[in-house]
């Protein structure tokens, strides 16, 4: 059974096709983030007393929402591909639309902790634990910016009628690197937010 469109060929193979390019590409950022959790970790060993007084300073009120609106986030997405799967495009678009709303709440919330980190004159260059968390939470930042733009692109092709019960590659695949999005927070939030 063939796609709508007649462009993919063979859908199974599509699929499997782009679910190893997206596995490829998602074990290449777990390296990025791997490397940067161990050297957070070896500078926390190192300096145990300054990360204790600096992790103090970051808002835990603000980041369990980011935690909350991210979770949240990853549900609309599994019920975006529940629905795409069932042939129902509107609905995709709908639960991915609200994903890419609360992603825009993640990162309006994430300015606000900016601002006010700014504000109280902490900078990247403040000490080692700023550096790192500007660092770690920018670089999630910008992913959760790539994020969206890939969910709009899956939202487009469901308007212009390229997905169907029988074709839903681009939904899951996007689906795949929003979770991906969403389970570095979860690592990053009581890392730098909960243990003191």
């Amino acid at each position: 059974m063939s796609d709508p469109s007649g462009e993919h060929g063979d859908p199974a193979v599509a699929f499997e096709s782009a679910k190893l390019g997206v596995w490829t590409f998602l074990a290449t950022e777990v390296l990025l983030f791997g490397a940067l959790f161990t050297a957070y970790t070896v500078f926390r060993i190192r300096y145990p007393e300054m990360f204790r007084v600096e992790h103090a300073k970051l808002d835990r009120v603000l980041g369990a929402a980011n935690t909350v609106v991210l979770i949240t986030s990853s549900l609309m997405v599994v019920l975006g591909v529940d629905a795409i799967k069932r042939g129902k495009a509107r609905l995709l678009e709908a639960y991915f639309g609200a994903t890419i709303l609360l992603a825009g709440v993640f990162l309006c919330v994430k300015y606000a902790e900016y601002a006010a980190k700014f504000h109280h004159g902490i900078y990247p260059r403040t000490n080692l634990f700023f550096s790192i968390y500007f660092m770690l939470t920018g670089l999630h930042g910008i992913h959760v910016l790539l994020g969206m733009g890939v969910l709009s692109y899956v939202i487009i092709l469901s308007r212009r009628g390229r997905l169907s019960a029988s074709y839903y590659t681009p939904a899951e695949m996007s689906g795949l690197y929003w979770h991906f999005v969403d389970l570095v927070w979860i690592y990053l939030f009581p890392l730098l937010y909960l243990v003191g």
